[in-house]
């Protein structure tokens, strides 16, 4: 499979959210705003990213060859949390307003299942440095695109006049579950 290939399908048709269903807490938690969702997509891919290339080169130059495989979820978590924390000094120390917006959430990427999913993908498809670079750049950057697309349907829908029993979470699955669909048949 090529490298765009790979890209575009992470991107739009087996996106993480819509058709795997990880990072749906974030997802639903803070896409109530689109400066939160661009915030939390951005710090998303940044630990994406870089977990990935450390993650990739753990497990193929450490826990491969020392027959050491099965430590590979907790290792990975533990290279997760710990871009997860300089992203959040990061954000703390130079996106003040971005930090007390996002709140509990930029922690929580921690235990977002979409980034671990994600580099789980990547070893489970076999793929090479290259190809799972373009995969976790693929399936970050659809989770930014849902994650704003559906901010700005969130934001009309509370313009709107909608019926008790459907406001707030429900009227978000139901919309989520309609962009799922529209994304599954783009490409």
């Amino acid at each position: 499979m090529s490298i765009f290939t790979i890209f575009i399908t992470a991107l739009v048709t087996e996106n993480v959210i819509l058709t795997k269903f990880l990072g749906i807490c974030s997802f639903l938690g803070t896409s109530n705003k689109e400066k939160n969702a661009i915030g939390m997509g951005i710090s998303v891919t940044f630990v994406v990213l870089v977990s990935t290339i450390l993650t990739y080169l753990i497990n193929k130059y450490i826990l491969i060859p020392t027959n050491s495989t099965y430590l590979q979820t907790i290792t990975f978590i533990l290279v997760i949390a710990c871009f997860v924390q300089i992203t959040e000094l990061v954000i703390k120390r130079y996106f003040k307003s971005l930090y007390k917006s996002l709140g509990i959430y930029l922690p929580l990427i921690t235990t977002n299942c979409a980034v671990l999913g994600i580099i789980l993908t990547n070893i489970r498809s076999d793929y090479n440095f290259i190809e799972s670079i373009f995969n976790a750049l693929g399936s970050s950057l659809g989770f930014v695109l849902v994650l704003y697309i559906f901010a700005l349907l969130r934001d009309r829908i509370e313009k709107n006049n909608i019926i008790k029993s459907f406001k707030g979470i429900p009227i978000a699955l139901i919309t989520a579950g309609i962009m799922a669909l529209i994304f599954g048949r783009l490409v």
